[in-house]
């Protein structure tokens, strides 16, 4: 059961909106590999746009790119949380870290593979 006494408030809502437009932009802002996932999410709406891909495929391409985004900034909370934890090399921490980084490699991977499914016969086509 849920103790919170504070009732609804578009107030806090909005607010809360704001604190997680602040988290998007601190890893815009700080993670180099964000700066290459902006690159190729650039790259793929332009390629979409290009192929005039149909609404399913936007929602593949879509969905993939927001996956990627969505491991990516918790892979970065997480590490910064790590760091609070302990700022120490401890080998555990250094695991659980590489394992978030790998998090992101798997995503990367499956929306790399999901963008050549869909682009490959329009580049096919263009041959």
């Amino acid at each position: 059961m849920n103790n919170n006494s504070e009732s609804f408030s578009i107030s806090a809502r909005l607010r809360s909106g704001v604190h997680a437009s602040e988290g998007i932009v601190e890893v815009i802002r700080s993670q180099h590999n964000a700066w290459l996932h902006a690159l190729a999410t650039v790259c793929v709406l332009a390629a979409g746009y290009a192929c005039d891909v149909s609404i399913s495929q936007w929602c593949f391409l879509i969905m993939a790119v927001t996956a990627v985004w969505v491991v990516e900034t918790l892979n970065t909370a997480f590490e910064l949380l790590c760091d609070v934890v302990s700022p120490e090399f401890h080998p555990l921490v250094k695991k659980s870290k590489d394992m978030a980084a790998g998090a992101v490699l798997l995503t990367a991977i499956g929306a790399a593979t999901i963008g050549f499914v869909i682009f490959i016969p329009y580049v096919m086509a263009y041959l």
